[in-house]
């Protein structure tokens, strides 16, 4: 099965909306410098260069420590949502009141990813 994803198209500004967007990329690179993100640098320098990427650039380093962060985070997300669901729908006994755990299987997060 060999799916293309469409191509998007670049959207029509005018001079003044291009310099607008160049100066918010911008400002975000210079504030990606003073970021320290939850995944060392060195982790994602180790995980790019085994991939054959080598770049110097600290900034995409962060950028890409900064996209795997959220990435994570929403696979969490979605597995903790996954399991309240699943919880819920278990007719639990009415006299039971103890107090509900979570706990993520690896079970749990294949049928999530």
């Amino acid at each position: 099965m060999n799916y293309q994803h469409p191509q998007p198209q670049p959207p029509q500004q005018s001079g003044e909306g291009k310099h607008d967007d160049d100066a918010a990329v911008t400002e975000f690179l210079a504030s990606l410098l003073e970021y320290t993100p939850t995944i060392p640098d060195e982790l994602v320098e180790h995980y790019l260069g085994k991939s054959g990427f080598q770049c110097p650039d600290v900034r995409l380093i962060r950028l890409v420590a900064v996209a795997t962060q959220k990435f994570v985070a929403e696979v969490a997300s979605d597995a903790l949502q996954h399991c309240k669901a699943r919880q819920a729908s278990i007719v639990k006994d009415k006299g039971n009141k103890q107090q509900k755990v979570s706990a993520l299987y690896c079970s749990l997060l294949t049928s999530i990813i």
